[in-house]
């Protein structure tokens, strides 16, 4: 068989048999339970000045939802440095305006819910096979956790991954700002928004990850299938013919110090050209459509860059800060409608006010489109995201607050207030403001 026939799926759906392949006493490799959570979420959306409005605004007279994530999480330790991943997560509820009318993603855990056709069903996250290979030198030990058995690991370490996974759990990682479960709730704040990472709707495909982890750098490559449209859930099954490919190189002292990563991505797809769109357009009088020039194998590339600077308390003070960047000239097709992004905040420890559990957050961000993308919205054309029908472009400027308190153990319980100028990068609309409170409880 040609090798570019043989696609990830396929390797996928072959993972059980590999991790029983050669196993003579299969009953010695029992999974573990390695943790469990639930989050909910309950959001406000303030009404707002809204002279007009598209199929994907925000809602003038504002909205208020709620949102709810279970997760259980598996693993199991295999012979030959071979360990193997099982999540299974449910989303039920909804977003505020449908999820939609921000570059800026409000509440981040919605983009588990998928589209309207998914239903709130359980589904399987993640479901992948990890090699480890050591080094030798140092090792440290490695805790329970979501995706980590307990044990432990040579410092100096060679890594792959195959299956089902999602990108942000090894790439553009934050300790300040990584989880809209327990961090920051808007998107711009727990990734960099530029960087168009494949996934399916609910944020997760099938890939490979390679990685050479030291103490003092790493290097990680990803290869992933992309959706067959914009924020599709059915992926490409050829990868010759899409997929979404990463590299990022990560820098620190040690492991609890300073961070500095440097992301690069290309993806490939079948795409439309903003510009293509608009030419259609003027010719035949319609409005543009992005879809009506799509093409396979189009090209989307861009970088992020993200720091992270403990302070005091061990770490739990710290700074954090991220840009990313991207062409802007293919449709966005994935996670968000974002085509610059700069953020910065500060994660502060409860230990000063007596209350060491808890934490408080704080960031500022600016999301920005490229000028043809802006055009395009302005001529009325629509995104996944954003349509209000016309646009007096401005960049989208948010600020986010929030209190994590821990009142048991494994509790927490977060208010939250946003603040977003300019919202969808229409300077005719808003501000907007949101006000939130979230429980989360974890195993």
């Amino acid at each position: 068989m040609h090798l570019r026939c043989i696609t990830i799926a396929a390797l996928v759906a072959a993972l059980p048999g590999i991790a029983r392949a050669g196993d003579a006493t299969p009953r010695l490799f029992v999974p573990e339970l390695l943790g469990a959570q639930y989050t909910f979420i309950d959001q406000h959306q303030d009404a707002l000045r809204s002279p007009y409005a598209g199929s994907f605004s925000l809602k003038a007279g504002g909205d208020t939802e709620q949102s709810h994530t279970f997760g259980v999480y598996f693993g199991v330790q295999l012979p030959a440095h071979f360990q193997y991943y099982f999540d299974v997560e449910m989303f039920k509820g909804e977003g505020v305006s449908g999820a939609t009318g921000v570059g800026a993603i409000v509440n981040g855990d919605v983009v588990h819910s998928g589209n309207a056709g998914l239903g709130k069903r359980a589904y399987v996250a993640r479901r992948y096979l990890r090699w480890s290979w050591p080094l030798g030198g140092a090792t440290h030990a490695t805790d329970r956790g979501q995706d980590q058995l307990p044990g432990t690991e040579s410092d100096r370490h060679i890594e792959a991954k195959l299956g089902r996974m999602t990108p942000v759990d090894d790439f553009d990682r934050s300790r300040y700002a990584n989880s809209a479960r327990t961090q920051f709730m808007n998107g711009t704040f727990f990734n960099a928004l530029a960087w168009d990472y494949a996934a399916d709707t609910r944020g997760y495909t099938n890939g490979l990850l390679l990685a050479y982890m030291s103490p003092h750098w790493t290097l990680r490559y990803g290869m992933y299938q992309m959706p067959t449209h914009a924020n599709g859930q059915t992926l490409e099954a050829s990868l010759a013919r899409a997929r979404g490919e990463q590299m990022q190189l990560t820098l620190r002292e040690s492991p609890d110090s300073w961070a500095l990563r440097l992301l690069v991505y290309r993806n490939i797809a079948r795409m439309g050209v903003y510009r293509d769109a608009l030419a259609i357009a003027e010719v035949t009088g319609a409005i543009p459509n992005i879809q009506s020039g799509d093409h396979d194998s189009r090209h989307k590339y861009g970088y992020a860059v993200n720091a992270e600077l403990p302070i005091a308390d061990g770490g739990d003070t710290g700074l954090f800060a991220r840009y990313g960047w991207n062409d802007g000239h293919t449709e966005s097709f994935v996670f968000t409608e974002v085509d610059r992004d700069t953020s910065l905040g500060a994660q502060v420890s409860g230990l000063h006010w007596h209350r060491a559990q808890d934490r408080l957050g704080i960031a500022v961000g600016m999301n920005a489109l490229s000028r043809v993308h802006r055009d395009y919205l302005a001529a009325g054309g629509c995104g996944f995201l954003l349509c209000d029908g016309r646009l007096d472009y401005g960049h989208e400027e948010i600020a986010e607050l929030y209190y994590a308190l821990q009142p048991l153990p494994h509790v927490t319980l977060s208010p939250d207030f946003q603040f977003i100028r300019n919202p969808g990068y229409n300077r005719d609309r808003g501000p907007a403001r949101f006000i939130g409170i979230r429980a989360h409880i974890e195993y």
